[in-house]
């Protein structure tokens, strides 16, 4: 996955935004307000940070080397991601993942718009 495809996934979703609090460097994904991914999209590798269920997240951490404690990030609940690493259909399942996460912990009424065409 490029980082171009990385970028464009992340907005599929709905009420997805791009911004840059962090500075230019640092794109950070989120959904009304609330971070499912980060990642400087000019490194290499391509890392991403990403929000994971705990219990899975260290299970993740042990089955495969790219994937590590979030960096700067809640170590319990997040996960680095280097891209390369593993394949591009795992890598869509977790972003996924993430933002369903942070979306289950949005306010009913905001989750209810969110599933509105």
């Amino acid at each position: 996955m490029t980082p171009a495809e990385f970028r464009a996934f992340c907005l599929e979703f709905n009420a997805a935004v791009e911004e840059f609090p962090f500075g230019p460097e640092t794109s950070v994904f989120k959904v009304h307000g609330k971070v499912f991914a980060l990642s400087g999209l000019d490194a290499e590798p391509l890392k991403v940070n990403l929000k994971c269920e705990p219990e899975i997240a260290e299970r993740l951490r042990e089955e495969h080397a790219g994937i590590v404690p979030g960096y700067h990030m809640n170590k319990r609940h997040w996960n680095t991601v280097t891209v390369r690493d593993l394949p591009d259909g795992m890598v869509r399942e977790l972003i996924e993942d993430s933002y369903d996460l942070v979306v289950a912990g949005l306010p009913r009424a905001t989750r209810l718009r969110l599933d509105r065409p």
